[in-house]
């Protein structure tokens, strides 16, 4: 299939181009790029992309699938065509699944079953008028366990998990042995694949399940302490100091953890960190509705965290957004706010919203967005995203930032609706991605 790509705007953070071009995909590539193409064969598909964006497939460090274990939540067919529907080109999946992604028996399997999810994921999107918006489906990465069963006690077989394929290490939860912690920093400094921890202290978190301020006060929820995080992301940093192994700090949520990690960042601390793209988008003061889908963990930041992540990302301090898409049943989530599982999810709406409040608001540049949604989340998991120039794969996300759609079942592709934008509408839709 050739198609002409005529005026799309080309946002490309590899080359720090934003610019309108014409551009020609063939079989797979990019084969050509240009201000203007004319001379195109009589089987050019030519599609009118005045207003819409094509940039570099985006890519998720960390998400939740159900399956194995949860289907009901979301299955690898639904979760990949959820990824393709908000232009995902590469998704990573954490390994909290059950059973456990802790051997390479269950990696093997799981790719295999990857191979075969292309079946019927949501109600197809678009009330079942969206047109297909892949050939194929998202490079799928699973992240191996640090920990058998995710116990926090006994270390996997980190060599043959590394063996086995898997895209790198983490629990997805607190690891709080620092003498463990320590010892897989250890025995992963040959292995070279990225490993990933979430700093929070639960001791110091209790209970808690709203940021700790005057919100919290004022709606009477359990508060958690700033320090449940900063003070596990100061061990940590302190280890990685000792050791030198480098380490990515998962679901950063607070403006002193920002501070850390800038200060770690310039004593040359191999870190890169990451920051969820809800906590971009709204503080303690949306908790006021109760919606059991604000219950995230880390939770909302106050309003002077939310505004230091968002210039952490801007600076690079925080390298990348990830969606930590949190798939839960309806019957799951429709709790009390505190005893709702925390989580929501977002693989479809995370490009939509995050255009809509930081890009057309000029606080940040479309360029600035889309590299923490792409090349740099790459980088974390030690991989390359490719300019937008000839002879390249098109592993491309075309995107409409004026198109409106309602956030209904009928319009996702995911299993579960836990998202505190169910029953709005959004503006900015995904039209097509290539993987």
């Amino acid at each position: 299939m050739i198609e002409l790509l005529q005026k799309v705007r080309v946002i490309d953070p590899v080359s720090e181009i934003d610019e309108l071009f014409d551009v020609l995909i063939a079989d797979g590539y990019i084969r050509e790029v240009a201000s203007h193409i004319s001379d195109i064969s009589s089987d050019t598909q030519i599609r009118d992309c005045q207003g819409l964006v094509l940039g570099p497939g985006l890519v998720d460090l960390y998400s939740h699938s159900g399956e194995p274990g949860f289907e009901e939540r979301e299955t690898l067919s639904s979760f990949l065509q959820a990824a393709a529907a908000g232009g995902f080109t590469r998704v990573s999946i954490l390994p909290d699944t059950s059973p456990v992604i802790d051997n390479p028996a269950l990696v093997a399997q799981l790719q295999k079953r990857r191979g075969g999810t292309r079946g019927q994921g949501g109600q197809g999107g678009q009330g079942g008028n969206f047109s297909p918006l892949s050939s194929s489906l998202p490079l799928l990465h699973l992240w191996g366990a640090i920990t058998v069963d995710i116990a926090g006690k006994q270390m996997t077989e980190l060599a043959d998990l590394a063996s086995a394929g898997v895209v790198g290490f983490t629990d997805g939860k607190p690891l709080e042995n620092l003498a463990l912690v320590r010892r897989v920093l250890e025995y992963l400094q040959p292995l070279g694949k990225p490993v990933a921890f979430w700093p929070s202290d639960r001791q110091l978190t209790a209970n808690g399940v709203m940021r700790e301020g005057t919100n919290a006060l004022r709606f009477g929820l359990p508060p958690i302490p700033t320090s449940a995080e900063t003070t596990a992301l100061a061990a940590m940093l302190e280890l990685v100091a000792t050791i030198g192994t480098p380490v990515h700090i998962m679901r950063v949520s607070t403006a002193r953890s920002v501070e850390l990690i800038a200060s770690a960042k310039a004593a040359g601390l191999p870190i890169t960190a990451s920051t969820t793209w809800m906590h971009l988008l709204l503080d303690t003061k949306a908790v006021k509705s109760y919606h059991s889908s604000l219950h995230l963990d880390p939770p909302l930041g106050n309003p002077s965290d939310m505004a230091a992540l968002r210039t952490g990302v801007r600076v690079g301090v925080i390298d990348a957004i990830a969606i930590d898409h949190t798939p839960y049943s309806y019957e799951e989530k429709v709790q009390a706010f505190a005893e709702a599982p925390p989580g929501a999810i977002g693989l479809e709406l995370a490009l939509p919203l995050l255009w809509q409040y930081l890009v057309e608001t000029e606080e940040f540049t479309a360029l600035e967005l889309w590299r923490a949604l792409s090349t740099n989340p790459a980088e974390c998991l030690g991989e390359k995203v490719s300019a937008i120039v000839p002879h390249q794969p098109a592993e491309l996300t075309l995107f409409d930032p004026q198109q409106t759609w309602k956030v209904e079942r009928k319009s996702l592709y995911t299993l579960s609706q836990n998202t505190p934008w169910l029953g709005q509408q959004l503006k900015g839709h995904v039209v097509q991605t290539w993987c």
